[in-house]
């Protein structure tokens, strides 16, 4: 039986594991920290009984996935689904929300309610062509290419100067900019227009779904597929050197998988320098400093519709956002950041002790800053929640320098495997047909620096595998490993 070792335990690798695995492979996979899921742990990291996703935390991406379709992950996880997927308060008690329906969300949006219907509902009526899209290579014909032909216009208009006249009020312009600034990019820029016209076609079309009790369900689920089907998982294996590393014959159909950052690959001594190159001209973008609150009841928003939804974008206008995310670009944290907040326990009892709850949030920041965000967080939600500080039980905060040592993947703290920009869509980390194979034989490349880049998806563990497979003369398909 051939071998396949796997480095790193976070979606794409155990999408990879379990594909391998279905198709006959012994496989082993090796994970640095001391508890297996990567981005997907969950973890009480404040008080005891308040649970906190360490990294992600909402996943539209997952439900949209078709690895995680073809998984059935809707039926192994207990998830919620809101029926507000993302909120945006505004100073002076307003605000907008975008329900996942997109007729209330339009109706709530006044005078620009007919132009959200026409941005998002073609998109979001046809998310699967969208996800085909954007989930795959791009060096690729689409499966509907009307779909992507009007994603493509869409992300054009709302990633240059145009998107200047494209909405007119306050709230909608800051609902479609906070979605849009996820990508941790300068805005306006068609890497952001990109990412964040995604999620937004997917928050009215699957909704922006979150597992009861924790993103650490979503690992579970595919480690009890991968125990089922005779992989193991060897915790507290840190490995930072290819070189001796035991992972089999090539010869007799052995592979490697690594779910990580490319540059591990320039540890194998048979690495070629042209590829030593291109992994080494890779760049990383923007970082995350994150932190966990542990509160003494629901965030008091001044805009009680905000409390419904479980993802809230602080930043105020889009005038502010964008100014938020550009100082980011040039090495800046601006004093009133764009905060990435989630209240999972708004609708999930399970993450805090009865009449408490727990606030996820992050402000984007240069990568490699030591910078603490407690206080800029703190002061955002009580600019729309006063009120917000004196509910504060604890706060756990990790800075954007500390990442790495939790998931080795995030390079200087960015969580998106690579600074997220068009040139490294197709250039992830090289540009070709096959992204995960490397020019070393039986090793691949299964992590978000291949594509089709970062979410909860799967999807580029799974395109590493179908590689593996293909490489060995068995091809398969999702239908067929899950059959």
């Amino acid at each position: 039986m051939a071998r396949a070792t796997i480095i790193g335990s976070g979606p794409n690798g155990l999408a990879a594991a379990v594909s391998l695995a279905r198709a006959g492979y012994e496989v082993r996979v090796l994970e640095a920290a001391d508890t297996a899921g990567g981005g997907l742990r969950t973890t009480a990291s404040t008080l005891t009984g308040f649970v906190h996703d360490m990294c992600s935390a909402v996943h539209p991406a997952t439900i949209a996935s078709p690895f995680f379709r073809a998984f059935g992950i809707e039926r192994r996880v207990d998830w919620i689904t809101p029926d507000a997927s993302y909120a945006h308060p505004l100073d002076g008690g307003r605000g907008a929300v975008a329900w996942r329906d997109i007729e209330r969300t339009a109706s709530g949006l006044g005078r620009d309610g007919r132009a959200w219907l026409a941005l998002l509902r073609p998109l979001s009526r046809r998310i699967d062509g969208v996800v085909d899209f954007t989930g795959n290579q791009l060096l690729r014909i689409p499966r509907e290419p009307v779909t992507a032909f009007r994603y493509a216009l869409r992300m054009l208009e709302h990633g240059t100067p145009l998107a200047e006249a494209s909405l007119r009020t306050d709230e909608a312009r800051a609902l479609l900019a906070g979605v849009i600034a996820h990508a941790a990019a300068p805005m306006p820029s068609l890497s952001g227009a990109a990412a964040g016209l995604l999620i937004a076609a997917e928050a009215h079309a699957g909704g922006w779904m979150y597992p009861r009790g924790g993103a650490q369900r979503i690992a579970d689920a595919l480690i009890a597929d991968l125990t089922a089907h005779g992989g193991v998982i060897e915790t507290s294996a840190h490995i930072s050197d290819l070189r001796g590393l035991d992972w089999g014959d090539p010869t007799r159909g052995d592979v490697l998988l690594l779910n990580t950052a490319p540059r591990l690959t320039l540890t194998h001594p048979d690495i070629p320098s042209s590829y030593a190159r291109a992994v080494r001209a890779y760049r990383y973008g923007p970082a995350a400093a994150k932190v966990d609150f542990a509160l003494d009841g629901p965030v008091p928003w001044a805009n009680p519709e905000i409390a419904l939804a479980p993802t809230v974008h602080l930043g105020g206008t889009r005038a502010e956002v964008r100014a938020s995310e550009n100082a980011v670009a040039t090495g800046r944290v601006a004093d009133r950041p764009y905060v990435l907040a989630v209240q999972p326990s708004v609708l999930d009892d399970s993450r805090a002790p009865a009449g408490k709850a727990v606030l996820w949030a992050y402000i984007h920041v240069p990568r490699g800053s030591g910078l603490d965000a407690t206080e800029l967080i703190t002061r955002q939600v009580e600019r729309f929640a006063p009120g917000f500080r004196d509910l504060v039980l604890a706060s756990h905060s990790v800075p954007a320098s500390d990442r790495e040592s939790i998931n080795p993947a995030e390079i200087g703290g960015d969580v998106l495997g690579g600074a997220f920009t068009i040139s490294q869509a197709l250039r992830r980390p090289v540009v070709s047909r096959h992204p995960w194979r490397t020019p070393v034989r039986g090793v691949y490349l299964a992590s978000a620096a291949t594509p089709p880049g970062p979410g909860v998806n799967g999807m580029a563990g799974w395109h590493a595998a179908r590689t593996v497979l293909e490489d060995a003369g068995t091809p398969t398909t999702l239908a067929d490993l899950f059959a």
